[in-house]
């Protein structure tokens, strides 16, 4: 199934749309704390209420990425993650969800290390429905960004509060699923989105594309997502779910009892804030 005959990422904020309400989008970073623990909370998501998951790659060097994804990238890799596990993980996932679409996030390094080729079709074979390279721009779109759209699988752009009416068309080129609006400039989960800004920017965005636009970076309470999906498609949340993980851990940093019940619970509270996000503003 290519693209233009509907993805699972289209369907799923279709289903949203149709529901009246912005998708909720997670992050985690694969293999934090550990591969077992890591996949269970994978797994434990869509019946907390996410609508889109969002599976960090980890990686040495995360330069857009606050200490809070760093660290899990540092706990990740500490314990042995590599790109077979993360796609071994999305591999586990399909066996009894075929429907959550699950987008890889991350740096463009470890994928090259992988090889282009080898790694699109393993990742569509796993059953990955998406990624998002934020170190690739579209000048660079032949490298990667056409071939995984020919192999099936979406590419998310990221736009930002200083993205242009100029720059914007050769953003939107060749993206595919969503576009991805950081709702905030600098690092994430370092400060919190204005959701006045937020609503005129998304406005903006949607006047150059038809896809659905969902806003990331800085959103960490049920409250911010709900006051932020009251314009956008669909809100992320990533730092806040990981701040959860690593709260968790022992000492050592280290899985504990609490570990995937303290991500569910917050994913849960997310996600009544995202389906109340609509009603609210219609009162």
């Amino acid at each position: 199934m290519s693209p233009t005959d509907g993805t699972r990422i289209d369907h799923r904020f279709a289903a949203c749309a149709k529901e009246g309400r912005p998708a909720l989008v997670t992050f985690i970073t694969a293999g934090d704390p550990d591969f077992d623990t890591s996949l269970a909370i994978l797994k434990s998501l869509p019946d907390a209420g996410a609508d889109v998951i969002e599976l960090g790659m980890p990686f040495s060097d995360p330069m857009a990425e606050g200490p809070t994804i760093q660290l899990a990238s540092q706990r990740a890799l500490a314990a042995g993650q590599t790109m077979k596990k993360t796609l071994a993980m999305v591999r586990s996932f399909r066996e009894n969800d075929v429907e959550t679409p699950i987008v890889l996030m991350g740096y463009y390094n470890p994928i090259y290390a992988y090889g282009n080729d080898a790694f699109l079709k393993d990742a569509r074979e796993a059953g990955v429905d998406g990624l998002i390279i934020v170190d690739l721009p579209p000048e660079e779109d032949e490298e990667l960004c056409i071939p995984a759209i020919k192999a099936g699988i979406n590419f998310i752009r990221l736009a930002t509060p200083t993205t242009d009416d100029h720059r914007l068309p050769a953003v939107l080129a060749n993206t595919s699923g969503f576009v991805y609006y950081v709702s905030i400039t600098g690092i994430t989960g370092t400060a919190t989105p204005d959701a006045h800004r937020v609503a005129e920017a998304v406005t903006r965005i949607k006047g150059h594309t038809k896809l659905p636009v969902a806003v990331g970076f800085g959103v960490k309470s049920a409250a911010q997502a709900s006051e932020i999906g009251r314009n956008a498609d669909g809100v992320v949340v990533g730092s806040a779910i990981v701040n959860a993980v690593r709260a968790s851990l022992d000492a050592e940093n280290r899985a504990t009892e609490t570990t995937v019940s303290a991500v569910t619970q917050l994913v849960a509270d997310l996600a009544r804030g995202v389906r109340a996000a609509r009603s609210q503003a219609a009162e």
